[in-house]
């Protein structure tokens, strides 16, 4: 029994249904879309326990109000510090969500940058990072800075390297195309471009990550190392003192890139 199922929403996104040990309940992780999941839960035969929400935006919490018309009184947890009219439980960094029918208990992480208020579950060596974190990527900064999405990040990459990574979106290959731009004789890039190739081909997702591998072929995981600061630079034309800054500009690289 797999304890960890997705369901695909939109066009690329992925809502996380977790089992633990459960067999007929599940934690639904960033339900942007009702549809998909409403079919999708009585073919494996489970009920939702609760929703988890990483953030306000609306592919990751547009379908949580249909879902509550079918599952009235379910309980939904999300970030204390945003906005989303649905929620039953708000969180802070350090909190604990059990789920308790499904033998589980995630710790709250705060990881602004991509919103001001994003968190991550993290717990059994899973971490559920919405937008933040993305295989070879991360998100764009759309309310938070640079100096808090790398220390978002930064705080993510100190969790064990055997961690599953479960990102919001099938971001993989074009991440990835970005990240040997950057490392183009990173041979553990072209290793895992060449094994998401394979499995986008059979139509399978490329996540999870581990944390272990991110930290080998992520570009804004390795801003401290010295070949990608030396690129980093070339392209912005200037000198980057510190890794944040050499993060800010892989940002900008990367929100401007057409590879």
């Amino acid at each position: 029994m797999q304890p960890v199922l997705h369901v695909r929403a939109f066009e690329d996104n992925y809502i996380w249904v977790i089992r633990g040990n459960s067999r007929t309940h599940a934690a639904l992780v960033d339900p942007g879309d009702a549809a998909p999941v409403l079919a999708a839960l009585p073919r494996l035969g489970i009920t939702p326990a609760a929703i988890l929400c990483t953030h306000h935006h609306g592919d990751h919490v547009g379908g949580i109000p249909e879902l509550l018309q079918h599952y009235p009184g379910l309980p939904v947890y999300g970030p204390a510090h945003e906005n989303i009219d649905t929620l039953t439980q708000r969180l802070q960094d350090g909190d604990e969500v059990r789920l308790p029918d499904l033998g589980l208990s995630l710790r709250v992480l705060e990881i602004p940058g991509h919103t001001h208020g994003h968190i991550a579950y993290f717990g059994h060596r899973w971490l559920f990072c919405g937008d933040t974190l993305f295989s070879a990527g991360c998100g764009r900064l759309f309310e938070g800075t640079a100096e808090q999405m790398h220390a978002s990040l930064s705080r993510l990459a100190a969790l064990p390297g055997d961690t599953q990574v479960y990102c919001g979106h099938e971001y993989t290959l074009a991440n990835l195309r970005f990240a040997q731009t950057v490392e183009p004789d990173n041979a553990d890039i072209a290793a895992y471009r060449h094994e998401a190739e394979v499995r986008r081909a059979r139509d399978e997702p490329t996540v999870p990550s581990t944390m272990e591998r991110e930290l080998r072929i992520n570009p804004f995981l390795r801003t401290a190392i010295p070949e990608v600061c030396r690129m980093v630079e070339k392209q912005a034309g200037i000198s980057l003192p510190d890794s944040v800054s050499v993060f800010a500009a892989v940002r900008r690289w990367k929100d401007n890139f057409r590879g």
